[in-house]
């Protein structure tokens, strides 16, 4: 079986920047999974999915454009520090999560007041020329609700 529309993809991957140094990593601990063909990830990973097989290794150095986009400047927007998530306690530099109407979004803390943070919405990888190096651990066909709902369910993939 190979990686194609409405397959269910399960895969370990290391990601790393151009200085080579490690962002992420699903290496010890659970694959990724994601519904192929639903725009479920990054374009220029899931086109250099497809076709794949299990077992398949292989490495795609990824720019902007094809990654997270390039990085914006003056994308910063001042929000109330309760719909931040992820800490506590926040202090410039940290990465925390937002609801937004497109889902959720990762916003990177610039300045923090006492009832107000500033955020930079570009996404943290933004701008970064980006290589994956991909190892493919399982494909099955989707189920007819992961694709009426656009996303894989279960082990690495969307729980409701």
């Amino acid at each position: 079986m190979s990686v194609t529309k409405d397959k269910v993809v399960q895969f370990h991957y290391n990601l790393t920047d151009a200085d080579n140094s490690v962002e992420e990593t699903t290496r010890g601990g659970s694959p990724m999974a994601y519904l192929h063909g639903h725009d479920n990830m990054i374009s220029g990973l899931e086109q250099a999915m497809e076709g794949k097989a299990v077992g398949d290794t292989f490495s795609v150095t990824l720019e902007p454009k094809d990654a997270y986009g390039e990085f914006l400047p003056d994308c910063e927007q001042r929000i109330p520090v309760k719909h931040l998530q992820g800490a506590k306690k926040w202090r410039p530099g940290m990465v925390g999560t937002v609801h937004t109407e497109q889902g959720l979004r990762q916003v990177k803390v610039v300045k923090v007041g006492k009832f107000m943070v500033t955020v930079d919405n570009n996404h943290p990888l933004a701008g970064k020329t980006l290589t994956f190096d991909i190892e493919i651990v399982d494909i099955r066909d989707a189920s007819a609700e992961e694709v009426s709902h656009g996303h894989a369910h279960g082990d690495g993939g969307h729980h409701h």
